[in-house]
C-alpha cells in the first residue's frame, strides 16, 4: 500500500522551537550590544588622541616658523576640525591666557607651560580643573605633549 516517505514529512519548526531560538539570538545580541558601544567609544577616544597629536604638530610647526604660538587654531587653518563628537578641538596658549583658563591637574598646577590642546570628549563640557565632573570624560594634551589621553586616565 501507499507508505509515506521521510521527505513527505512536514519539517516546520514549532512554536516551542521558534520560541528558544529567538531567546538564544535575545541573549547573544544583549550581550554584544554593550560591547560594540564600549569599541566605538575606545574607537573615538584613540581618533582624538591622534588628531591632538597631528594638531600639536601643526602647533609646534608654526612656532618654529613664527617663533610665536598662534593665538588660534584657524591661524593654521585648523579653526573648523571637530571631533569625533562634533565638537570643535580646544586650543589656548599659555602666554596671555588668564590663570583661571588655563587646564590644571589634581593639585591645580596648570599641565601645560607651552599650549592647552583638548577635545571636550563625548558630553562636550569642560571646566579648566581636571577634577571637575564635566572634566573626566575630556582628552587632553598635558605635560607639554609627554601625555595623551583621557584626564580619567591622568
Amino acid at each position: 500500500m501507499y507508505k509515506k516517505s521521510k521527505f513527505n514529512e512536514n519539517k516546520g519548526l514549532t512554536l516551542i522551537e521558534l520560541m528558544i531560538v529567538i531567546g538564544i539570538i535575545s541573549t547573544l545580541a544583549g550581550i554584544a550590544v554593550p560591547s560594540l558601544g564600549n569599541y566605538i567609544q575606545r574607537a573615538r577616544m584613540i581618533k582624538t588622541t591622534e588628531k591632538l597629536k597631528m594638531i600639536e604638530t601643526a602647533i609646534l610647526s608654526y612656532e618654529m616658523d613664527m617663533l610665536t604660538f598662534p593665538s588660534n587654531l584657524a591661524q593654521i587653518g585648523l579653526g573648523t576640525l571637530k571631533d569625533p563628537w562634533g565638537n570643535p578641538y580646544q586650543y589656548l596658549p599659555v602666554q596671555g591666557a588668564k590663570k583661571g583658563k588655563l587646564r590644571k591637574d589634581h593639585f591645580m598646577v596648570p599641565v601645560n607651560t607651552d599650549f592647552d590642546l583638548y577635545s571636550m570628549g563625548p558630553d562636550g563640557k569642560s571646566v579648566s580643573p581636571f577634577t571637575a565632573k564635566a572634566s573626566r570624560d575630556d582628552i587632553v594634551r598635558a605635560n607639554n605633549g609627554q601625555y595623551f589621553g583621557s584626564v580619567s586616565g591622568y
